[in-house]
């Protein structure tokens, strides 16, 4: 894999992947940027809760689950002084469907949790305390 990150102005950057997609970032307007795209450490989080949703979309459809929307909703805080590492991370899961079981959500969650989810997996193992919880949404 593969990434690359260009400086275009100011704060602002494109990152680019082998796969072919960008994204702006940028910086905060008190740090020197316009505030025209996500901040790099926001994108930790995004791709973060990308990856364990994958992986639980993934799970419930291969459990056969009759599975119709997932959000994940992430509560992050940061260490005060430099480097402003992540130290907690909550994420939640709200999985809709009409019918589901709970177990399999619950199985899905975790196995995310401790097997799939690299991004989440290597924050944990450079300390930083996550936490998974879920709701399950009656519903089509």
């Amino acid at each position: 894999m593969k990434a690359r990150i260009k400086w275009t102005e100011q704060a602002q950057f494109v990152g680019s992947s082998d796969s072919g997609h960008a994204v702006v970032m940028d910086g905060p307007v008190d740090g020197g940027g316009r505030n025209l795209g996500l901040r790099p450490m926001e994108m930790v989080l995004l791709g973060t809760g990308g990856c364990t949703a994958y992986d639980v979309v993934d799970i419930l459809k291969k459990s056969r689950q009759p599975i119709r929307d997932c959000e994940v909703e992430i509560d992050a805080e940061r260490a005060n002084e430099a480097p402003k590492v992540f130290t907690r991370i909550h994420i939640r899961f709200i999985v809709t469907g009409k019918g589901l079981s709970e177990a399999a959500v619950k199985r899905a969650v975790d196995l995310s949790a401790e097997k799939y989810c690299s991004a989440s997996i290597m924050l944990k193992r450079a300390g930083v305390e996550i936490s998974h919880d879920y709701r399950i949404v009656e519903g089509d």
